[in-house]
């Protein structure tokens, strides 16, 4: 459970500076690397999805964020 937190984790923050690089340069680096093929651009967006989805349950489930107060 652990190592599908830290990959699920993994796989946001790579979209995220997918992300800022679209943002600040207009390129987009997921499109780049599927090679512009459209099933495999949606279905990589999908996995981001789900990675959240997971981080969400994760934090909920686990209330790791408890102790901080």
């Amino acid at each position: 459970m652990k190592l599908t937190t830290y990959l699920c984790l993994g796989i946001l923050i790579v979209y995220g500076a997918g992300a800022a690089v679209y943002a600040l340069s207009g390129f987009d680096l997921l499109l780049f690397v599927t090679a512009g093929n459209l099933y495999l651009y949606r279905a990589l967006l999908s996995l981001a999805g789900v990675a959240a989805a997971w981080l969400l349950f994760w934090v909920l489930a686990f209330k790791p964020l408890k102790f901080l107060s």
